[in-house]
């Protein structure tokens, strides 16, 4: 009986042993999707980024309220790349490799996302980018989910030429890729357009410049033979706040000179007086002004999660959304979180976007958006006065002669950088 019994226990023991380890291999197996997020919390782009990684959060925490994707729980993975751009590059492997994320939210400047992108590559990770930006690029491993020049930049052009009767142009950026290649395209675009290469002003400062008087004085200058002078300001982060506190202190207002920007949403506004910022304009593809119901739930949805009803949202939080609702959608259609059969399966795949209609997700891995213009208000808001239907995403613009021989197609043709002269795929490494 002694003998039975202690054989008993040893059986026992080593069921209890068995069923442990298959649990610990059950929960390795099926444990939480991690999500990395990859954005400045601290330095210069903070004012803009902060938000995004508290929108990230809130997709998480709302799709996990959902019961999460293939029956697991998702886990953020915040990092804090802190305006560093080669630190960009750096917190990008611990997440793919330590933290070991299934997939990445992030960056905004362009010089933060060429620093990860060699990265993401070469460990094959997988990035939702949700920032306009300047084209010119098409990765197997990123998401373009902001707008491309053909979605923001040329139709703001547009709009300055033709409702506006813009005869000169000040070109103003931060000094970075984005600014620089989008100010290439819009110079090429407006000689196309017949305008003079001596009515175009083109101008860069650092990351948080914030003397601006010279500049603003050079603007007004370019005005002084009585054509009318219009400013599109590719200018990034908190430099904006000394910019506009300059040209409201040179008496610039929007009649006079009126400038659009493509860096400037709700967020940035909202730390500064607009009071002589009004009928200034800005160009996205979301307002927080936008009228639908999806955009009352996302904005409702966003104060109860940040229990601040101050808090605003803007174009960037919206790619967010519609990056993060696609990426659900390709992992529940491939049965996995694995990079390869997500990204087969998220082409033309489409979501709602906020403004009423739906973003489609195209064989460039850029967005369907509509290009909305909006004034700014007293009250830090825009009114929407422009806005069109869904515009597909070019990865390549028409307007520089290298680049209007390109063409990017990840489904058919397997190449992002396709040159339709030679019939051959080219690396993008120059680009890096």
């Amino acid at each position: 009986m002694k003998l039975g019994r202690r054989a008993l226990l040893k059986a026992s023991i080593a069921a209890s042993a068995l069923t442990l380890g298959m649990g610990r291999m059950a929960f390795a197996e099926g444990g939480p999707i991690k999500v990395g997020v990859l954005h400045s919390l601290s330095g210069t782009m903070a004012i803009s980024e902060t938000t995004l990684k508290d929108t990230v959060l809130m997709m998480v925490a709302e799709q996990n309220k959902k019961g999460g994707i293939l029956g697991r729980q998702l886990e953020a993975v915040v990092v804090d790349p802190a305006s560093d751009w080669p630190l960009f590059a750096e917190k990008a492997r611990e997440l793919l490799t330590v933290s070991k994320v299934d997939v990445m939210f992030g960056c905004w400047t362009s010089v933060s996302r060429k620093s990860v992108l060699p990265v993401i590559e070469e460990l094959n990770g997988l990035l939702f980018y949700p920032v306009q930006y300047e084209g010119e690029e098409s990765s197997k491993n990123v998401i373009y989910t902001g707008a491309a020049p053909n979605q923001q930049a040329i139709p703001a052009t547009d709009y300055f030429l033709e409702e506006l009767g813009i005869e000169k142009f000040a070109l103003l950026g931060t000094d970075y890729v984005y600014p620089r290649t989008t100010n290439n395209i819009l110079e090429a675009y407006l000689k196309s357009k017949g305008i003079a290469a001596e009515d175009i002003f083109v101008n860069y400062t650092p990351f948080g410049h914030s003397d601006w008087s010279k500049i603003v004085a050079d603007v007004v200058a370019l005005g002084a033979d009585g054509k009318k002078v219009g400013v599109i300001s590719t200018i990034n982060g908190d430099a904006n706040i000394g910019f506009y506190k300059e040209l409201a202190a040179a008496g610039v207002t929007a009649d006079k000179i009126p400038v659009v920007a493509f860096s400037v949403g709700e967020e940035e506004l909202s730390g500064l007086d607009t009071t002589n910022l009004v009928g200034h304009l800005a160009a996205w593809n979301y307002f927080e002004t936008a009228e639908s119901p999806a955009n009352a739930e996302f904005i409702k949805a966003w104060k109860a999660f940040t229990g601040d009803e101050k808090r605003v949202t803007n174009d960037p939080m919206e790619a967010t959304m519609i990056g993060f609702n696609l990426w659900v959608q390709a992992v529940e259609k491939a049965g996995t979180t694995a990079v390869d059969p997500v990204l087969d399966a998220i082409v033309g795949l489409e979501t709602p976007n906020l403004t009423g209609g739906m973003a489609k997700l195209l064989p460039n891995h850029h967005l369907t958006k509509p290009v909305l213009i909006g004034e700014i208000r007293a009250d830090g808001q825009f009114d929407i006065i422009s806005q069109t239907g869904p515009v597909p995403g070019d990865a390549w613009t028409d307007f520089l002669p290298e680049s209007a021989v390109l063409d990017s197609d990840w489904v058919d043709l397997k190449c992002g950088m396709y040159n339709t002269e030679t019939k051959t795929c080219v690396q993008l490494q120059s680009n890096y």
